[in-house]
């Protein structure tokens, strides 16, 4: 068999680390991150693992840029910049939209690879999902989607009572969780007291809202301002015994009472294979964004007693985990 041959057998990703060897370099990866590196470390784990499984291994064959916000959306631009400027094989965008839009604001050569919980059409990302176009494609989870079903749940542990949820104005994404809420009220028959977070003393309020209104459980919107703040509210509802559904298994991992949505874990892994056909020579605008598919349902059973709760035994059934 000719070497030339042998190549093209090995195929996409797998071919790079031979390619790079010979040049004497190997690509370099920027990650791009709203959250802190001690929030990440086992998404990184995933983001790797994808990697591996197409032959690219960190410090072997592949060189990766971590560039962490810290919860801090205003240090994003300089970050992106950053990684522009060291002319990354590719710019991974991941916790929340505004590192997506900050790596499109950077770059319009780089290719990007995202994972964001929103429309990636709507919020003016990409040009379709099955075309992106441009440098950009990604991993979409859902968020707002999974409203009326998180609406559900929280029913079936209070069925007679009030139910808040908390939104955060200034997301990129709020016009559309807003739209999803009225839409899970309309489903199921019964309001849903909104209440607007975006700082620390909007969310002071907040609770002060829902214990002055006895309201007796609360969802919150998808966004990354909760996500940094999560153990403070798990706390928050702990103390105020205020039973609550989140839309992170991270939550429910902290105290939280329950959480239904996408496996994070899972779509940093689909970023991961994404990452690696890219470098292997795939264009982004030839990608077409993923949906990750894995979703959770888990129950903090210990929680649930504090709060004097009994979790259905139907409930308890569909879990795919039980934190006891």
């Amino acid at each position: 068999m000719q070497r030339r041959e042998f190549m093209s057998l090995l195929g996409g990703a797998a071919a790079i680390p031979f390619a790079a060897s010979a040049q004497h370099s190997i690509p370099v990866i920027g990650i791009l991150s709203g959250r802190s590196l001690d929030d990440s470390k086992e998404f990184v784990a995933a983001f790797q693992q994808g990697l591996n499984e197409a032959g690219l291994f960190e410090h072997r064959n592949v060189a990766i840029e971590y560039r962490w916000a810290e919860n801090h959306v205003d240090r994003l631009p300089a970050l992106a910049a950053e990684l522009a400027r060291k002319q990354s094989a590719v710019i991974v965008a991941v916790g929340g939209v505004p590192p997506t839009q900050a790596a499109k604001a950077a770059t319009s050569t780089i290719p990007i690879v995202f994972i964001i919980g929103g429309d990636p059409v709507r919020l003016g990302i990409v040009a379709s999902l099955n075309k992106p176009g441009g440098n950009i494609t990604g991993v979409t989870i859902l968020s707002g989607a999974l409203t009326a079903k998180r609406l559900e749940l929280m029913r079936e542990l209070r069925p007679q009572a009030s139910i808040a949820c908390l939104v955060n104005p200034s997301s990129p994404e709020a016009e559309t969780q807003l739209e999803d809420i009225r839409e899970a009220a309309r489903i199921t028959g019964k309001d849903i007291r909104l209440l607007n977070v975006s700082n620390d003393h909007d969310l002071d309020i907040a609770f002060a809202t829902l214990v002055r209104e006895q309201i007796g459980g609360f969802l919150l919107a998808n966004d990354a301002f909760f996500v940094g703040r999560r153990e403070q509210i798990v706390g928050r509802a702990a103390r105020h015994a205020i039973p609550a559904i989140y839309f992170l298994r991270e939550f429910t991992a902290v105290g939280g009472l329950m959480s239904y949505g996408n496996s994070l874990a899972d779509a940093y892994h689909r970023v991961g294979i994404s990452t690696a056909r890219i470098i292997g020579g795939i264009k982004p605008a030839d990608l077409p964004v993923e949906q990750a598919v894995k979703i959770e349902l888990v129950l903090n059973l210990k929680t649930a007693k504090a709060l004097g709760l009994e979790v259905p035994p139907t409930l308890l059934a569909r879990a795919d985990e039980v934190i006891e």
